[in-house]
């Protein structure tokens, strides 16, 4: 079931982020398995501001949640992580379509996210949901500074894109 995200959700979702992290491990990706993942603190402002949803399993347990941001007037998501355990059960496609179905209900029309190109449900998968790489000269200035961000970090030691969904069609 996929609903907003409540106080004590946050716990789960550290811990699942952790997990989902370490996939890239395999992937070459120490550094990025290695990252911390967000501070209470931080998810909690999200949880405020309505801008944090899970998807939770038949215990109600959270498995899967997103964060979203509004960058430019455009929703944003900052952050998808879908326990390990329960990847390839659609759980992520099915908390992009709900926060799709929020985005077209606040009357927005598109939807982006950052993330790797070469990493298998990464890129390739957010095009399968739809999703089309923006060009670097037509970022807007939060996603130019969010890739800047994201450079500075050391994510761009392996390939990223800005990618973008529209919403109308």
């Amino acid at each position: 079931m996929i609903r907003v995200a409540q106080d004590d959700d946050i716990e789960s979702m550290i811990i699942i982020e952790r997990a989902a992290g370490a996939v890239f491990r395999d992937m070459d990706m120490a550094a990025v398995a290695d990252d911390e993942p967000m501070p209470a603190d931080d998810l909690r402002s999200y949880l405020r501001s309505g801008r944090a949803w899970v998807d939770t399993n038949d215990l109600g347990h959270v498995v899967a949640y997103l964060l979203l941001d509004v960058l430019d007037g455009v929703p944003h998501i900052e952050q998808v992580s879908v326990d390990p355990g329960h990847a390839g059960q659609g759980r992520g496609r099915q908390l992009i379509e709900a926060v799709a179905e929020w985005a077209r209900s606040e009357g927005f029309s598109s939807l982006t996210l950052t993330t790797f190109t070469e990493v298998p449900w990464n890129a390739p998968y957010y095009a399968r949901l739809g999703f089309e790489a923006i060009p670097v000269n037509h970022l807007s200035p939060g996603l130019r500074q969010v890739r800047e961000h994201e450079a500075a970090i050391g994510l761009d030691e392996w390939p990223r894109t800005a990618m973008q969904r529209d919403l109308t069609g």
